[in-house]
């Protein structure tokens, strides 16, 4: 494979691709830990190669990017652009995780306080078990968009809406009195649901890491990652 690619200016980039390979699986693996085991990393690291190569082509340094800073975006859309290609969630499963978002909804307005994955299990009719599958598999669904949206918009959460962009958990916002809404909740979430937000987003942890800050599993910070956007779509 050269190293030397032609951008769409027609000149030659001189970069060597081996040394930006680290990119790629950064990426990945970010991705991976909150995918579903029938998602390979080999598939993630295959298009993000073919990504990364794409973005050599596109790379204009007169812009004033550097090349890492202009390639993880993309090498990210790239994984993305897979997994929206993917469907691995049921119908009845798709219901399911829209009704979280009622239950919170409906038990908020009874309870006047953020309900706990107890009574929103109850009001479900499921075990607490099957409460928290629910909401793994709601944080798989949600992977493409939201992080779409991190991508494209970077670390601040309250800039976490943009209203030209399809299928993100927040596509419904429209105007900035709904994104000051957005914000006061992101204020309001259960400590420990606002720090997985923070972690996550601003500080950029993994959620292993997460975990290790927080003292809890893995799988318990994606389940409090997507309880919390389940509270956020409830109020909108």
């Amino acid at each position: 494979m050269s190293d030397s690619l032609y951008n769409s200016q027609g000149v030659v980039n001189q970069i060597d691709w081996q040394q930006y390979i680290y990119l790629v699986r950064n990426e990945a693996l970010k991705l991976a830990v909150r995918l579903p085991i029938t998602i390979e990393l080999d598939d993630l690291l295959q298009v993000g190669y073919i990504g990364l190569l794409d973005t050599i082509k596109r790379y204009d340094a007169s812009q004033g990017y550097t090349f890492t800073t202009f390639a993880i975006p993309r090498i990210k859309g790239a994984m993305l652009d897979e997994l929206r290609s993917r469907d691995w969630l049921p119908r009845q499963t798709r219901k399911k995780i829209k009704d979280v978002t009622n239950a919170i909804n409906e038990l908020e307005q009874v309870l006047g306080v953020p309900p706990n994955d107890h009574q929103i299990a109850a009001h479900m009719q499921l075990s607490l078990s099957e409460y928290h599958k629910v909401l793994l598999d709601s944080n798989y669904s949600q992977i493409c968009s939201f992080d779409e949206v991190q991508t494209k918009l970077g670390d601040n959460l309250d800039a976490l809406i943009e209203t030209d962009i399809d299928n993100n958990p927040f596509s419904s916002i429209i105007n900035d009195e709904t994104r000051n809404i957005i914000v006061e909740q992101i204020d309001n979430l259960p400590e420990k649901e606002k720090m997985v937000l923070v972690l996550y987003y601003q500080e950029e942890l993994n959620l292993k890491e997460i975990g290790k800050v927080l003292d809890i599993s893995e799988s318990r910070v994606s389940q409090l990652h997507s309880q919390a956007i389940k509270r956020i779509q409830s109020k909108i």
